[in-house]
């Protein structure tokens, strides 16, 4: 996976935000907002672009990952793609707090808190973008891996 200006752009943006006092956060939070949404949106695209590129067993085999009796599938298929469920549900729940903590933050109006969500988010990205390319890695060829 090449790095997206989209994702690049939100990490310095919240890099740079975890330094901010409650009233730059309180004025920038719609940008922080939507340059955040930005990033997630790139990932979003690239990450079903990834697994769309995948074949027919390979997005069952997904879907059925958790199951212990998905018969006639190859182990190590299934223990990859297992994988990459893992990796999408650490991805998402990372998002999902970082968002909480930002909700939070603006609810009790802590500078602190936003902070800690700046560096969640940043986080997130990483995990989504891990997850990503573990789902790019099992799409390929066995002979390119």
């Amino acid at each position: 996976m090449h790095k997206l200006i989209e994702v690049e752009t939100a990490k310095a943006l919240l890099a740079e935000a975890s330094e901010w006092s409650i009233w730059k956060w309180l004025l920038e939070k719609r940008r922080v907002r939507e340059i955040a949404d930005r990033g997630t949106e790139a990932l979003d695209r690239v990450e079903k672009k990834v697994k769309a590129g995948w074949s027919a067993e390979l997005r069952k085999t997904y879907r059925e990952a958790g199951r212990e009796d998905s018969n006639g599938i190859d182990p190590k298929l299934r223990a990859a793609l297992r994988s990459v469920k893992e990796a999408d549900e650490i991805a998402d729940d990372a998002r999902l707090d970082a968002e909480a903590t930002f909700d939070e933050a603006e609810r009790r109006l802590s500078a602190d808190m936003a902070r800690e969500g700046a560096l969640k988010a940043i986080t997130a990205y990483e995990l989504r973008e891990k997850a990503i390319r573990k789902a790019e890695s099992v799409g390929r060829p066995r002979e390119t891996q």
